[in-house]
Protein backbone atom coordinates (compact mmCIF):
# COMPACT_ATOMS: atom_id res chain seq x y z
CA UNK A 1 0.00 0.00 0.00
CA UNK A 2 1.24 3.49 -0.85
CA UNK A 3 2.17 5.24 2.41
CA UNK A 4 0.57 8.45 1.18
CA UNK A 5 -2.87 6.80 1.25
CA UNK A 6 -2.83 6.33 5.02
CA UNK A 7 -0.67 9.24 6.18
CA UNK A 8 -2.48 11.92 8.17
CA UNK A 9 -0.40 14.95 7.24
CA UNK A 10 -2.13 15.79 3.96
CA UNK A 11 -5.67 14.79 4.94
CA UNK A 12 -8.39 17.40 5.32
CA UNK A 13 -9.95 17.60 8.78
CA UNK A 14 -13.20 16.26 7.37
CA UNK A 15 -11.55 13.09 6.13
CA UNK A 16 -9.27 12.76 9.14
CA UNK A 17 -12.34 12.89 11.38
CA UNK A 18 -14.00 9.83 9.86
CA UNK A 19 -11.18 7.36 9.14
CA UNK A 20 -8.63 5.79 11.51
CA UNK A 21 -5.07 6.98 11.99
CA UNK A 22 -2.29 5.33 10.02
CA UNK A 23 -1.43 2.98 12.91
CA UNK A 24 -4.73 1.19 12.33
CA UNK A 25 -3.48 -0.11 8.98
CA UNK A 26 -0.37 -1.76 10.45
CA UNK A 27 -1.06 -5.53 10.78
CA UNK A 28 -1.39 -6.72 14.37
CA UNK A 29 1.30 -9.35 13.80
CA UNK A 30 3.82 -6.69 12.77
CA UNK A 31 2.84 -4.37 15.60
CA UNK A 32 3.06 -7.21 18.14
CA UNK A 33 6.50 -8.14 16.81
CA UNK A 34 7.72 -4.59 17.34
CA UNK A 35 6.14 -4.45 20.80
CA UNK A 36 7.78 -7.73 21.77
CA UNK A 37 11.20 -6.51 20.62
CA UNK A 38 10.74 -3.27 22.57
CA UNK A 39 9.65 -5.17 25.69
CA UNK A 40 12.62 -7.53 25.50
CA UNK A 41 14.98 -4.57 25.19
CA UNK A 42 13.35 -2.71 28.09
CA UNK A 43 13.47 -5.77 30.35
CA UNK A 44 17.12 -6.55 29.61
CA UNK A 45 18.89 -5.95 32.92
CA UNK A 46 15.82 -4.50 34.67
CA UNK A 47 14.99 -5.61 38.19
CA UNK A 48 11.53 -3.99 38.24
CA UNK A 49 8.85 -4.20 35.54
CA UNK A 50 5.66 -2.15 35.29
CA UNK A 51 2.86 -3.27 32.97
CA UNK A 52 0.70 -0.15 32.79
CA UNK A 53 -1.93 1.57 30.72
CA UNK A 54 0.00 4.35 28.95
CA UNK A 55 -2.46 7.09 29.87
CA UNK A 56 -1.84 9.79 32.48
CA UNK A 57 -3.02 7.58 35.34
CA UNK A 58 -1.00 4.50 34.44
CA UNK A 59 2.10 6.56 33.68
CA UNK A 60 1.83 8.44 36.98
CA UNK A 61 2.19 5.03 38.65
CA UNK A 62 5.34 4.41 36.62
CA UNK A 63 6.72 7.76 37.79
CA UNK A 64 6.02 6.80 41.41
CA UNK A 65 7.78 3.46 41.00
CA UNK A 66 10.81 4.98 39.31
CA UNK A 67 11.08 7.46 42.14
CA UNK A 68 10.70 4.66 44.70
CA UNK A 69 13.46 2.59 43.15
CA UNK A 70 15.81 5.49 42.52
CA UNK A 71 15.57 5.74 38.74
CA UNK A 72 16.28 9.35 37.79
CA UNK A 73 15.06 10.90 34.54
CA UNK A 74 17.78 11.86 32.03
CA UNK A 75 19.56 15.16 32.60
CA UNK A 76 17.57 18.10 31.27
CA UNK A 77 19.31 21.29 30.15
CA UNK A 78 18.02 24.52 31.65
CA UNK A 79 15.81 26.52 29.29
CA UNK A 80 18.03 28.73 27.16
CA UNK A 81 21.20 26.67 27.64
CA UNK A 82 23.01 26.22 24.35
CA UNK A 83 25.03 23.26 25.55
CA UNK A 84 22.80 20.21 25.69
CA UNK A 85 22.96 18.48 29.01
CA UNK A 86 24.58 21.42 30.82
CA UNK A 87 22.75 21.78 34.13
CA UNK A 88 22.14 25.07 35.90
CA UNK A 89 22.39 24.43 39.62
CA UNK A 90 20.20 27.46 40.35
CA UNK A 91 17.43 26.27 38.03
CA UNK A 92 14.46 25.06 40.12
CA UNK A 93 13.70 22.52 37.41
CA UNK A 94 17.07 20.81 37.77
CA UNK A 95 16.53 17.12 38.66
CA UNK A 96 16.35 16.27 42.33
CA UNK A 97 19.43 14.42 43.57
CA UNK A 98 17.85 11.11 44.54
CA UNK A 99 20.87 9.85 46.48
CA UNK A 100 21.00 13.07 48.49
CA UNK A 101 17.26 12.99 49.18
CA UNK A 102 17.17 9.33 50.23
CA UNK A 103 20.63 8.11 51.35
CA UNK A 104 21.28 4.41 50.95
CA UNK A 105 18.79 3.76 48.16
CA UNK A 106 20.02 1.57 45.35
CA UNK A 107 19.04 2.57 41.82
CA UNK A 108 17.33 -0.28 39.92
CA UNK A 109 16.18 -0.10 36.34
CA UNK A 110 12.39 0.07 36.13
CA UNK A 111 11.13 -1.22 32.77
CA UNK A 112 7.86 0.13 31.41
CA UNK A 113 5.74 -2.29 29.37
CA UNK A 114 2.80 -0.29 27.95
CA UNK A 115 -0.41 -2.31 27.65
CA UNK A 116 -4.06 -1.53 27.07
CA UNK A 117 -7.08 -3.52 28.24
CA UNK A 118 -7.00 -5.69 25.11
CA UNK A 119 -3.30 -6.60 25.29
CA UNK A 120 -2.86 -6.88 29.04
CA UNK A 121 -2.02 -10.58 28.80
CA UNK A 122 0.76 -9.90 26.28
CA UNK A 123 2.36 -7.36 28.61
CA UNK A 124 2.41 -9.84 31.48
CA UNK A 125 3.67 -12.57 29.16
CA UNK A 126 6.63 -10.43 28.09
CA UNK A 127 7.70 -10.07 31.72
CA UNK A 128 7.45 -13.82 32.26
CA UNK A 129 9.47 -14.52 29.13
CA UNK A 130 12.08 -11.77 29.10
CA UNK A 131 12.23 -10.63 32.72
CA UNK A 132 15.09 -11.81 34.93
CA UNK A 133 14.37 -14.36 37.63
CA UNK A 134 13.48 -12.52 40.83
CA UNK A 135 12.19 -9.41 39.08
CA UNK A 136 9.54 -7.35 40.90
CA UNK A 137 6.41 -6.97 38.76
CA UNK A 138 3.76 -4.26 39.08
CA UNK A 139 0.55 -4.09 37.04
CA UNK A 140 -1.14 -0.68 37.07
CA UNK A 141 -4.44 0.79 35.89
CA UNK A 142 -5.64 -2.37 34.13
CA UNK A 143 -8.47 -4.79 34.86
CA UNK A 144 -9.14 -8.17 33.20
CA UNK A 145 -12.79 -8.88 32.45
CA UNK A 146 -12.18 -12.60 33.04
CA UNK A 147 -9.41 -14.41 34.85
CA UNK A 148 -9.04 -16.84 31.94
CA UNK A 149 -7.78 -13.96 29.80
CA UNK A 150 -4.62 -13.61 31.94
CA UNK A 151 -4.48 -16.95 33.75
CA UNK A 152 -1.55 -18.69 32.06
CA UNK A 153 0.47 -15.49 31.59
CA UNK A 154 -0.01 -14.39 35.18
CA UNK A 155 0.91 -17.80 36.59
CA UNK A 156 4.10 -17.78 34.49
CA UNK A 157 4.94 -14.27 35.69
CA UNK A 158 4.41 -15.27 39.33
CA UNK A 159 6.88 -18.12 38.79
CA UNK A 160 9.46 -15.71 37.34
CA UNK A 161 8.97 -12.74 39.67
CA UNK A 162 9.99 -12.37 43.26
CA UNK A 163 6.80 -10.38 43.89
CA UNK A 164 3.75 -9.32 41.89
CA UNK A 165 1.69 -6.31 42.98
CA UNK A 166 -1.35 -4.99 41.14
CA UNK A 167 -2.82 -1.49 41.64
CA UNK A 168 -6.09 -0.44 40.02
CA UNK A 169 -9.34 1.45 40.51
CA UNK A 170 -11.65 -0.05 37.89
CA UNK A 171 -14.76 -2.08 38.66
CA UNK A 172 -13.49 -5.60 39.39
CA UNK A 173 -15.60 -8.71 39.35
CA UNK A 174 -15.28 -10.25 42.83
CA UNK A 175 -14.50 -13.70 41.45
CA UNK A 176 -11.76 -12.35 39.16
CA UNK A 177 -10.19 -10.42 42.03
CA UNK A 178 -10.23 -13.53 44.22
CA UNK A 179 -8.58 -15.63 41.49
CA UNK A 180 -5.86 -13.04 40.89
CA UNK A 181 -5.06 -12.94 44.60
CA UNK A 182 -5.10 -16.73 44.78
CA UNK A 183 -2.46 -16.80 42.03
CA UNK A 184 -0.05 -15.06 44.40
CA UNK A 185 -0.66 -11.43 43.54
CA UNK A 186 -1.00 -8.58 46.03
CA UNK A 187 -4.02 -6.81 44.53
CA UNK A 188 -5.19 -3.40 45.74
CA UNK A 189 -8.31 -1.95 44.09
CA UNK A 190 -9.43 1.55 44.99
CA UNK A 191 -12.91 3.02 44.93
CA UNK A 192 -13.40 4.15 41.33
CA UNK A 193 -15.59 7.04 42.51
CA UNK A 194 -12.91 8.36 44.87
CA UNK A 195 -9.46 7.32 43.63
CA UNK A 196 -7.44 6.98 40.46
CA UNK A 197 -4.79 4.29 40.25
CA UNK A 198 -2.03 6.78 41.06
CA UNK A 199 -3.80 7.42 44.38
CA UNK A 200 -3.85 3.68 45.04
CA UNK A 201 -0.15 3.30 44.26
CA UNK A 202 0.78 6.35 46.33
CA UNK A 203 -0.90 5.02 49.47
CA UNK A 204 0.21 1.43 48.90
CA UNK A 205 3.93 2.01 48.39
CA UNK A 206 5.95 2.26 51.61
CA UNK A 207 7.89 5.40 50.80
CA UNK A 208 7.85 9.08 51.68
CA UNK A 209 7.44 10.66 48.26
CA UNK A 210 8.28 14.31 47.54
CA UNK A 211 5.23 16.53 47.56
CA UNK A 212 5.16 16.89 43.76
CA UNK A 213 4.21 13.21 43.44
CA UNK A 214 1.23 13.53 45.79
CA UNK A 215 0.16 16.57 43.79
CA UNK A 216 0.64 14.63 40.55
CA UNK A 217 -1.73 11.92 41.82
CA UNK A 218 -4.31 14.51 42.87
CA UNK A 219 -4.28 16.30 39.51
CA UNK A 220 -4.36 12.99 37.64
CA UNK A 221 -7.42 12.02 39.68
CA UNK A 222 -9.07 15.31 38.69
CA UNK A 223 -9.07 14.23 35.05
CA UNK A 224 -9.42 10.48 35.42
CA UNK A 225 -12.55 10.80 37.56
CA UNK A 226 -13.76 13.67 35.35
CA UNK A 227 -13.87 16.15 38.24
CA UNK A 228 -12.22 18.86 36.14
CA UNK A 229 -11.63 21.42 38.87
CA UNK A 230 -7.91 21.75 38.16
CA UNK A 231 -6.98 23.04 34.66
CA UNK A 232 -3.64 21.23 34.88
CA UNK A 233 -5.38 17.87 34.63
CA UNK A 234 -6.34 18.43 30.99
CA UNK A 235 -2.73 19.37 30.28
CA UNK A 236 -1.54 16.07 31.76
CA UNK A 237 -4.12 14.04 29.87
CA UNK A 238 -3.33 15.67 26.54
CA UNK A 239 0.43 15.47 27.01
CA UNK A 240 0.23 11.78 27.91
CA UNK A 241 -1.78 11.15 24.74
CA UNK A 242 0.52 13.04 22.38
CA UNK A 243 3.91 12.15 23.85
CA UNK A 244 5.99 9.00 24.09
CA UNK A 245 5.22 7.22 27.40
CA UNK A 246 8.84 7.39 28.51
CA UNK A 247 9.00 11.11 27.76
CA UNK A 248 5.84 11.73 29.79
CA UNK A 249 7.23 9.86 32.80
CA UNK A 250 10.52 11.78 32.63
CA UNK A 251 8.73 15.14 32.58
CA UNK A 252 6.31 14.48 35.44
CA UNK A 253 9.07 12.96 37.58
CA UNK A 254 10.85 16.31 37.35
CA UNK A 255 7.95 18.71 37.44
CA UNK A 256 4.97 16.90 38.93
CA UNK A 257 1.74 18.30 37.44
CA UNK A 258 3.27 21.71 36.66
CA UNK A 259 4.45 21.09 33.12
CA UNK A 260 7.29 23.28 31.80
CA UNK A 261 6.57 26.08 29.35
CA UNK A 262 7.92 24.28 26.28
CA UNK A 263 5.68 21.29 27.02
CA UNK A 264 2.61 23.49 27.47
CA UNK A 265 3.41 25.23 24.16
CA UNK A 266 3.53 21.84 22.44
CA UNK A 267 0.19 20.85 23.98
CA UNK A 268 -1.48 24.13 22.99
CA UNK A 269 -0.33 23.75 19.40
CA UNK A 270 -1.82 20.27 19.16
CA UNK A 271 -5.10 21.43 20.71
CA UNK A 272 -6.05 23.51 17.67
CA UNK A 273 -6.66 20.39 15.59
CA UNK A 274 -8.03 18.51 18.59
CA UNK A 275 -10.78 21.11 19.07
CA UNK A 276 -11.67 21.04 15.38
CA UNK A 277 -12.15 17.26 15.54
CA UNK A 278 -14.24 17.62 18.71
CA UNK A 279 -16.48 20.18 17.00
CA UNK A 280 -17.08 17.85 14.06
CA UNK A 281 -18.01 14.93 16.31
CA UNK A 282 -20.41 17.10 18.34
CA UNK A 283 -22.03 18.50 15.19
CA UNK A 284 -22.89 15.03 13.86
CA UNK A 285 -24.33 13.74 17.16
CA UNK A 286 -27.90 12.45 17.55
CA UNK A 287 -29.95 12.21 20.74
CA UNK A 288 -31.73 8.90 21.41
CA UNK A 289 -34.37 8.23 24.05
CA UNK A 290 -33.67 4.85 25.70
CA UNK A 291 -36.08 4.16 28.54
CA UNK A 292 -35.63 6.97 31.09
CA UNK A 293 -32.32 8.16 29.57
CA UNK A 294 -31.28 10.47 26.78
CA UNK A 295 -28.24 9.00 25.05
CA UNK A 296 -26.08 11.16 22.81
CA UNK A 297 -24.53 9.10 19.99
CA UNK A 298 -21.83 10.27 17.61
CA UNK A 299 -18.90 9.11 15.48
CA UNK A 300 -15.42 10.37 14.76
CA UNK A 301 -11.75 10.45 15.60
CA UNK A 302 -11.82 12.83 18.56
CA UNK A 303 -11.24 13.30 22.26
CA UNK A 304 -14.19 11.45 23.72
CA UNK A 305 -14.27 13.17 27.12
CA UNK A 306 -14.71 16.66 25.68
CA UNK A 307 -17.31 15.40 23.22
CA UNK A 308 -19.21 13.70 26.05
CA UNK A 309 -19.13 16.91 28.09
CA UNK A 310 -20.56 18.88 25.17
CA UNK A 311 -23.34 16.31 24.73
CA UNK A 312 -24.07 16.42 28.46
CA UNK A 313 -24.54 20.18 28.16
CA UNK A 314 -27.04 19.47 25.38
CA UNK A 315 -29.07 17.22 27.69
CA UNK A 316 -27.50 13.76 27.31
CA UNK A 317 -27.58 11.50 30.37
CA UNK A 318 -25.02 9.24 28.67
CA UNK A 319 -22.87 9.52 25.58
CA UNK A 320 -21.52 7.02 23.06
CA UNK A 321 -18.57 8.08 20.91
CA UNK A 322 -17.88 5.53 18.17
CA UNK A 323 -14.36 5.67 16.76
CA UNK A 324 -13.27 4.96 13.17
CA UNK A 325 -11.06 2.12 14.43
CA UNK A 326 -14.20 0.28 15.60
CA UNK A 327 -14.02 0.88 19.33
CA UNK A 328 -16.35 3.12 21.32
CA UNK A 329 -16.26 5.18 24.49
CA UNK A 330 -19.27 5.32 26.79
CA UNK A 331 -19.57 8.22 29.22
CA UNK A 332 -22.16 8.75 31.93
CA UNK A 333 -23.39 11.49 34.26
CA UNK A 334 -25.01 11.60 37.68
CA UNK A 335 -28.18 10.51 35.87
CA UNK A 336 -26.52 7.42 34.36
CA UNK A 337 -23.89 5.44 36.26
CA UNK A 338 -24.04 2.09 34.45
CA UNK A 339 -21.54 2.58 31.63
CA UNK A 340 -19.56 -0.50 32.67
CA UNK A 341 -22.73 -2.62 32.47
CA UNK A 342 -23.30 -1.49 28.89
CA UNK A 343 -19.68 -2.04 27.90
CA UNK A 344 -19.52 -5.55 29.34
CA UNK A 345 -22.21 -6.66 26.90
CA UNK A 346 -20.11 -5.58 23.91
CA UNK A 347 -16.62 -6.84 24.66
CA UNK A 348 -15.55 -4.10 27.08
CA UNK A 349 -15.63 -2.76 30.60
CA UNK A 350 -14.70 0.19 32.79
CA UNK A 351 -16.27 2.43 35.39
CA UNK A 352 -19.88 3.38 36.20
CA UNK A 353 -19.38 6.75 34.48
CA UNK A 354 -16.69 5.87 31.93
CA UNK A 355 -16.20 2.69 29.95
CA UNK A 356 -14.93 1.44 26.62
CA UNK A 357 -15.66 -1.43 24.26
CA UNK A 358 -15.11 -2.80 20.76
CA UNK A 359 -18.02 -4.91 19.52
CA UNK A 360 -16.99 -8.17 17.88
CA UNK A 361 -18.66 -7.38 14.56
CA UNK A 362 -15.74 -6.78 12.18
CA UNK A 363 -14.96 -9.89 10.14
CA UNK A 364 -13.09 -8.31 7.23
CA UNK A 365 -12.17 -5.00 5.63
CA UNK A 366 -15.57 -4.72 3.97
CA UNK A 367 -17.09 -4.50 7.45
CA UNK A 368 -14.70 -1.68 8.28
CA UNK A 369 -15.45 0.03 4.96
CA UNK A 370 -19.13 -0.09 5.85
CA UNK A 371 -18.26 1.24 9.32
CA UNK A 372 -16.51 4.28 7.86
CA UNK A 373 -19.04 5.09 5.14
CA UNK A 374 -22.06 4.75 7.47
CA UNK A 375 -20.32 6.59 10.32
CA UNK A 376 -20.45 3.56 12.62
CA UNK A 377 -24.13 2.74 12.13
CA UNK A 378 -23.88 -0.94 13.12
CA UNK A 379 -21.70 -0.24 16.15
CA UNK A 380 -24.09 2.47 17.30
CA UNK A 381 -27.01 0.06 17.01
CA UNK A 382 -25.24 -2.70 18.94
CA UNK A 383 -24.35 -0.36 21.80
CA UNK A 384 -27.82 1.21 21.96
CA UNK A 385 -29.25 -2.31 22.14
CA UNK A 386 -26.96 -2.91 25.13
CA UNK A 387 -28.46 0.17 26.79
CA UNK A 388 -31.93 -1.23 26.14
CA UNK A 389 -31.18 -4.45 27.99
CA UNK A 390 -30.98 -2.33 31.14
CA UNK A 391 -34.61 -1.28 30.57
CA UNK A 392 -36.96 -4.32 30.66
CA UNK A 393 -39.77 -4.28 28.10
CA UNK A 394 -38.63 -0.97 26.71
CA UNK A 395 -40.04 -1.53 23.26
CA UNK A 396 -38.46 -2.03 19.86
CA UNK A 397 -35.02 -0.76 18.92
CA UNK A 398 -34.68 2.58 17.23
CA UNK A 399 -33.20 2.70 13.76
CA UNK A 400 -29.91 4.53 13.27
CA UNK A 401 -30.30 7.13 10.53
CA UNK A 402 -28.31 6.91 7.31
CA UNK A 403 -25.37 9.33 6.97
CA UNK A 404 -26.41 12.87 6.13
CA UNK A 405 -25.41 14.60 2.92
CA UNK A 406 -22.95 16.68 4.93
CA UNK A 407 -21.31 13.51 6.24
CA UNK A 408 -21.08 12.08 2.74
CA UNK A 409 -19.29 15.22 1.54
CA UNK A 410 -16.67 14.78 4.24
Amino acid sequence: MDDAIIEDDDLSLGRKSVIPGEGFFVPDSLEESHEEEAAAEALDGASVAVVADPDADGLACVALLRELYGDEPPAEPAVGDEAAGEEDETDPDTPVDVAEEAPGRVSRDVALIPAGPHDLEEGIEYVAEYGAAGIDLFVCDLCPDRYEYVESELEAAVETADSVRWFDHHQWDDAVAEQVRAAGVELVVGDSDEECTADVALRSLDHEFPERFAELAAVTRDHDLWIREDPRSDDLADFSYWSDPGEYVDVVMRHGPDLPEETLAFVEERRVEKQALIDRAVSRADMREVGPWTVGVTYGRCSQNEVAEALREQGADASVVVKPAGSASIRGTDAFERCHEVARQVNGGGHPKAAGCKPDIYDDMLDYANHWTTRGAVTKQVILDAFRTLVPENGESEEIPEPTEEDAEE
